[in-house]
């Protein structure tokens, strides 16, 4: 998995990751200062929250359109540059009036923009590595390294925005709203270390660039030399991604909700303090230890040689004295805020990608391997599994309304445990993997060869049709809907919606 990769791909995979930690701190705290900052009621918050979302993957087909007139490389740089701007405007503090809300909605528009130039665009580069004959038979597990790269930068995001959130508040005075703008200049910073290393480092990629701006040559040569297909087989072809399509909208709607209900979950109905082990995973150095005890035990059985094997017990060996340490130095209680959360769902990206490309490995050695279309319907089945867990955990507490009034009136309202949101995001996490990069692969493979990059560009506007609807149980949570029945919509759409994907799996067989 790691062996024989380009080099251009760790360059390419460092820039993103410092793109996507600086993307990801923002989003941690964003809808929490929408609150804070111009009090903006649950309903409202999670409209902006979702439409905010919904730009940043549909501009990505706009982004394309223009790499393919302009570059991709420079789109990238545009794009950086761009995303700086929005960053560095949401990073001034101009208080909760109408000016201040116009200059949010004008950063949050540079963002989008930005991310649309340099997001696709960077995995298309990506993906350039691979031509190369001697990479060819490596591009999943590329891919797969650099969707790790992702989730490395978001794992330790929810962190970053914490404790420079909390240093603005305890040492400089700041007060709780003006310090979200503390880490909005976080992803600042990281956008100017993701520069740098895309410069730096394009001696490793700049051949993938050479000839982009060429309008003939190797790139008609060999669309000629692609095979076409009957109008039949392209409308076949072009339905069953638009079914599948469909059904990736509603994922994206219920998994979203990590920066949306379940942050407000997290926030209203989860106790704020741990103890004991529980409290080490709100510890994200912890959590990197555990990553190391895996990918420790994938060398020792994974390694052909001996001394790999020893440095591999040897990561196994520190990883378990680092957490040794730091449980017998536990004192009291630790203080667990509502962003943090969001960092379990990149830690358990990070561990299992290993776990799943095993397990489908083994599996296709064995001839058992499910195809494409049943995975992305597995996927639907756990995300539904996920919030039917966060059904049976939230049955007798209180609604959402009702509980605030509760929080601000002093009454000490019911609080679940925190493992409930961390068991959630593992099986979350779990539907995400057999989803997103599996539907990415069979968009890649099944649309047909002149209408690849429209199909690309749809899979993305289904992501950001998903990301719209994300506002919907925020609505509910505003008009104080129970929780159950919250919770309940969303099982029932991920339900409904692997149904309907089992319901034609032979379709979509036939042209996996």
């Amino acid at each position: 998995m790691f062996e024989g990769q380009p080099k251009g791909l760790w360059a390419l995979a460092l820039a993103n990751t410092g793109e996507r930690f600086g993307y990801y701190t923002m989003l941690a705290v964003f809808l929490l200062y929408l609150q804070a900052n111009f009090h903006y009621e649950a309903g409202l918050a999670s409209t902006i929250y979702s439409t905010f979302l919904m730009m940043v993957y549909f501009l990505p087909v706009i982004g394309g359109i223009a790499a393919d007139r302009f570059g991709f490389g420079k789109m990238v740089t545009t794009g950086i540059f761009i995303m700086f701007i929005g960053y560095l405007l949401l990073s001034v503090p101009l208080g909760g009036d109408l000016p201040a809300a116009v200059a949010m909605a004008v950063a949050l528009i540079l963002v989008s923009l930005g991310t649309g130039l340099f997001k696709g665009n960077l995995q298309v580069m990506v993906g350039r590595l691979y031509d190369a004959p001697e990479y060819a038979d490596k591009r999943d597990a590329g891919f797969s390294l650099f969707y790790m790269a992702i989730n490395i930068g978001a794992m330790f995001a929810p962190t970053a925005a914490i404790k420079i959130m909390d240093y603005a508040q305890q040492s400089l005075g700041i007060s709780e709203a003006d310090s979200y703008h503390f880490a909005f200049a976080v992803a600042c910073v990281s956008l100017i270390v993701s520069i740098l290393i895309y410069y730096f480092s394009s001696s490793t990629y700049k051949h993938v660039l050479a000839g982009e701006k060429t309008k003939t040559g190797k790139a008609d040569v060999e669309k000629k030399a692609t095979p076409e297909l009957s109008a039949s087989e392209t409308r076949e072809r072009i339905v069953c991604l638009c079914l599948v399509f469909a059904v990736v909208i509603f994922f994206w709607m219920a998994f979203h909700q990590n920066g949306n209900t379940l942050t407000l979950f997290a926030r209203d109905y989860t106790q704020t303090t741990s103890e004991g082990l529980q409290s080490m995973a709100f510890d994200v150095t912890n959590l990197v230890a555990c990553i190391f005890i895996v990918y420790g035990l994938f060398g020792i059985f994974q390694s052909k040689t001996s001394s790999g094997r020893g440095i591999s017990g040897l990561i196994i060996l520190a990883a378990v004295v680092f957490l040794g340490y730091k449980y017998y130095g536990l004192e009291g209680a630790v203080d667990v805020k509502a962003p943090i959360f969001q960092q379990f769902n990149p830690c358990y990206v990070v561990a299992l990608t290993p776990v799943s490309v095993a397990l489908f490995s083994w599996l296709n050695r064995k001839g058992k391997e499910p195809t494409s279309p049943q995975k992305i319907g597995l996927g639907m089945l756990v995300a539904a599994a996920a919030f039917c867990l966060m059904v049976a955990g939230s049955t007798g507490l209180l609604a959402p309304m009702d509980q605030a009034a509760a929080i601000e009136s002093n009454a000490d309202p019911a609080r679940v445990s925190a493992n409930l949101l961390i068991s959630t995001y593992l099986v979350l996490t779990f539907a995400e993997l057999l989803l997103s990069p599996i539907g990415i692969s069979f968009v890649s493979k099944v649309a047909p060869p002149k209408y690849a990059g429209l199909m690309m560009g749809l899979w993305f506007a289904a992501t950001a049709v998903g990301n719209q609807l994300v506002m919907v149980p925020g609505l509910l949570w505003g008009e104080n809907v129970s929780l159950p029945i919250i919770w309940g919509v969303l099982a029932g759409i991920c339900l409904v919606s692997a149904l309907f994907i089992f319901s034609i799996i032979k379709k979509l067989n036939k042209v996996a």
